[in-house]
């Protein structure tokens, strides 16, 4: 149907949609957000709506789908959810004085990135909107590339940028890896980089938007900001030689603006420079297999679950502030040995002074989430209840500092000294708003009595002239002598006399006659009309002044935000240390030693999320040693369920741990400072981008040689199982070889694998240790002790694991007369009584080929990786050469 055969209803809508064609538009009209078209289709599915039609009586119906105006934030979450945007079309004119058509306007654009509405927002996570950029630096005949990367919380004010340059292909790997920690909800890039975008499709939940290149222009950029921070240069934020990433930051900014042109930024005061050096980089991989804050089983877990995270179980954080922080710690542990140290002592304070954590943790449970507060009062969203919510959290804020005298750690010592009860906020908060304040500015009842004298006159009169009308309504009984009159009102019709149909004879010559009823009739009287506008004029004037003097209030507050902001970030970081010492006194953790040697030394250490699942089960504590010389690299073998996995995660976690200042589960540990943490822990596929799951093992395997050092940690698990028998050893032979290598790299590591050919490595090279996991056979059974002991494990029993699987009996049965036949030389295996086929004989099962000993013989510490895996291609080629 063209334009011209609608009606201007539509007409108008259409045009407005124009403007938002990606965006599902709610069209308000009266009292209800009404989508047509494509939109109401797809929106009718999404929210579980009818979908009905407009005009049904035309050849072309136009579909239509409706919510009503007081519940849209339900309905605009789930749409959010679905990760599509949002565009808010308001009536942007009183209906009742517009001359024809109402007036509507787009007043909102919801997207997942530019989110500061507390009910769209998880309390816990953060809600940034991130931007990605390219360029790059002519160094000399060499160009490198660089990689930009901005972010923005418009919900907290927090800004950072960073950029990854002169390191090739890894350059996307650790922007990719730094989105992940990050999760932002939504992520610019210029089009039309599709190799860019290929990569950030790997990102989970994250809506991606295409950018025109220019959005991305540096010099655009810098002037954008240096405007909105009232500077000269950005040097001082740290951003000197930044291009890609000041690129993705007028992107960033851009992109809000456009989004959202009636909202302000003023709460958003620097732009950090983040220094990819000064934090453990932990890549997508490691996050994920260490369940630092997703469960492998899927979503975040909580404490006692079978899904819990190490963020579930570390987090006992009492504001949502205190959470979001923590959950940073966790993704980015520190590399400097001091800062940790500092934040060890002062978790180590407070673990040993129980009453005032008891009290810091007590009084902190009443702090409201000031960050997110701050940003609402800037954007001139915060409501009478949210400014409550303020003065009771600012009330905390004196007791909070008198529980601070007493402690000593440095980190304490300088929340203190730069504590700001901000007494002159609470105190103007509690002499304008009223303590029944209501949560809409509408609703009236928002301004204290005696703080505004307007206020209280108008107060005065509204009572007074509902005192007239209530002694009305005595006056007229007697006049008339209807003992039944009422006087009443409602919205539509205001105030009015009510007489049953039985009194109508009594009724006045001087009454008007406003609507009559089955049993009644309701009339005006030139006094009530007279009262009536006394009143409600008196609440109009009453409802406006309040308004006006609330935001002026509001305005007021927005000038003291840095002060907020500031307080937000002690208090996160108050919160933060106190709940790790709660954690660290709850789970019996001890204090590490860090220090900058190779050195990790564990004694009983234990895995933090485990310990917690297993009930009344005593978790198996074990030791770990490991350094830069004779334990190197630790060769783990043992049976399948033993609980080398968790053995080796465990290990992960306890440095890691430590160096974000924790104390971790263990009775004794020193820490020599890891600056990454590599893992190839358990086997996946990636079936959309056509890998197996041994490719999957092979490229994150050759990432790890790539990227680590000798200061690197890294854990493996099973390296080769993707593949057959011999080709899995080899590499896994010459994968451990290159490691434990100084000269090709020297990392401390641990080495899990069920090929026990690989335990030969001990005696061939120093600095590999073999260790294994105990067990006890009882009665033909097998017992897991869980218990990490030196040596290496001679058997897997791979028979035993099947069968508390629960594999039939038979099946068990049947497999250990294959294995006794397989263990014995010469021996043919014989036919199942229930198979018919012929049995291979034992010739026929793979034998040890000889080459193997020329494999175990290779020397591959001077080859790179590509080198050594092209060698173990030429020896499989050998191997299966019939010649």
């Amino acid at each position: 149907m063209s334009d011209a055969e609608t009606t201007p209803l539509m007409r108008q809508y259409r045009e407005i949609k124009r403007g938002y064609p990606e965006a599902i538009l709610l069209f308000r009209v009266g009292d209800f957000y009404e989508m047509f078209d494509d939109d109401a289709r797809e929106a009718s599915g999404l929210l579980s709506i009818a979908l009905t039609s407009r005009d049904k009586a035309s050849a072309e119906p136009i579909p239509l789908c409706g919510v009503p105006h007081h519940a849209a934030q339900g309905y605009i979450a789930k749409l959010l959810k679905a990760g599509r945007t949002v565009a808010l079309c308001e009536q942007v004119e009183d209906p009742k004085l517009a001359k024809g058509l109402v007036r509507r306007e787009v007043v909102r654009l919801y997207t997942p990135g530019t989110l500061v509405d507390t009910e769209f927002l998880s309390p816990g996570e953060s809600n940034f909107l991130a931007a990605v950029s390219r360029s790059s630096n002519q160094m000399g005949k060499k160009t490198e590339p660089i990689l930009g990367l901005a972010a923005l919380d418009v919900s907290t004010g927090d800004f950072w940028v960073t950029e990854f340059q002169g390191h090739g292909p890894t350059d996307e790997g650790q922007l990719i890896d730094e989105l992940g920690r990050v999760e932002p909800k939504e992520v610019l890039y210029p089009e039309p980089d599709t190799a860019l975008r290929a990569s950030l499709t790997t990102l989970n939940e994250a809506r991606l938007c295409a950018q025109p290149p220019s959005a991305f222009s540096q010099q655009d950029a810098t002037v954008l900001l240096q405007s909105h921070f009232g500077v000269h240069s950005l040097d001082g934020f740290g951003c000197r030689g930044l291009t890609a990433g000041l690129g993705a930051a007028g992107a960033v900014w851009r992109y809000f603006r456009e989004t959202q042109p009636t909202a302000s930024l003023a709460h958003i005061r620097r732009l950090q420079r983040r220094w990819t050096g000064e934090m453990m980089h932990l890549d997508g991989a490691t996050i994920r297999n260490l369940e630092l804050v997703r469960s492998l089983g899927g979503g975040d877990g909580q404490p006692g679950q079978q899904g819990a995270t190490v963020l579930s179980i570390l987090d006992r954080t009492s504001t949502a502030m205190g959470s979001r922080l923590l959950r940073d710690w966790l993704v980015r542990p520190l590399l400097d040995r001091r800062a940790i140290q500092a934040r060890l002592d002062a978790v180590g304070e407070l673990r040993g002074r129980l009453s005032q954590r008891v009290a810091l943790r007590t009084i902190l449970r009443t702090v409201q989430d000031l960050a997110r507060m701050s940003s609402r009062i800037t954007l001139g969203l915060a409501g009478p209840r949210e400014l409550l919510a303020l003065k009771q959290s600012l009330s905390a804020l004196p007791e909070l500092r008198a529980q601070l005298e007493p402690l000593e750690a440095a980190l304490l010592v300088a929340a203190r000294d730069a504590w700001d009860d901000c007494r002159d906020i609470h105190d103007l908060i509690e002499q304008a708003v009223h303590p029944d304040a209501p949560m809409s500015l509408r609703d009236g009842n928002l301004i204290r009595e005696g703080y505004h004298a307007g206020i209280d006159e108008l107060r005065k009169g509204r009572t007074e002239g509902r005192g007239w009308i209530a002694s009305l309504e005595s006056k007229e009984r007697a006049r008339t002598g209807i003992d039944s009159l009422k006087v009443r009102y409602n919205q539509v019709f205001g105030y009015y006399i009510e007489i049953t149909k039985a009194n109508l004879p009594k009724v006045p010559t001087d009454y008007i006659r406003k609507q009559t009823l089955v049993n009644a009739e309701r009339f005006m009287t030139p006094e009530l009309k007279e009262l009536e506008e006394t009143v409600t004029g008196a609440e109009a004037k009453l409802q406006a002044l309040e308004e006006e003097l609330f935001v002026r209030l509001r305005e007021r507050i927005a000038k003291e935000v840095p002060r907020l902001q500031a307080m937000a970030q002690s208090l996160s970081l108050l919160d933060v240390l106190a709940g790790l010492a709660e954690t660290a006194a709850l789970y019996r953790y001890v204090q590490p030693t860090i220090d900058e040697t190779d050195t990790i030394s564990i004694h009983e250490g234990r895995h933090p999320v485990i310990e917690q699942l297993r009930g009344d089960l005593t978790f198996v504590p074990n030791d770990t040693l490991l350094d830069g010389d004779r334990n190197r690299l630790v060769i783990l073998t043992g049976p399948n369920m033993a609980g080398k996995s968790t053995y080796l995660r465990q290990v992960a976690l306890i440095v890691l741990l430590a160096q974000i200042g924790s104390f971790v589960p263990a009775t004794q540990a020193r820490i020599g400072l890891v600056d990454r943490i590599f893992t190839r822990v358990g086997a996946s596929d990636n079936l959309a981008a056509g890998q197996s799951t041994f490719m999957v093992e092979m490229i994150e395997s050759a990432h790890i040689l790539n990227c680590a050092t000798k200061r690197s940690l890294i854990l493996l698990d099973e390296i080769g199982r993707g593949t057959s028998t011999y080709d899995g050893l080899s590499i896994a032979w010459a994968i451990a070889e290159y490691i434990h290598e100084r000269r090709s790299l020297g990392a401390r590591t641990l080495f899990a694998t069920h090929y026990h050919e690989m335990t030969q490595l001990e005696s061939l090279r120093e600095g590999i240790r073999n260790y294994r996991v105990a067990v006890q056979e009882r009665d033909g059974d097998v017992v897991f002790l869980r218990k990490i002991v030196p040596g290496g494990a001679d058997r897997s029993y791979g028979i035993h694991v099947a069968k508390l699987a629960g594999l039939p009996v038979s099946v068990i049965t049947r497999a250990q007369e294959v294995l006794m036949k397989l263990e014995q030389p010469d021996a043919a295996i014989e036919a199942s009584p229930a198979s018919h086929e012929k049995a291979p004989s034992r010739d026929a099962l793979p034998q040890p080929h000889p080459l193997i000993d020329e494999v175990r013989q290779i020397d591959l510490f001077s080859l790179t990786p590509l080198d050594a895996l092209n060698r173990l291609a030429e020896l499989q080629k050998r191997a299966t050469d019939p010649r």
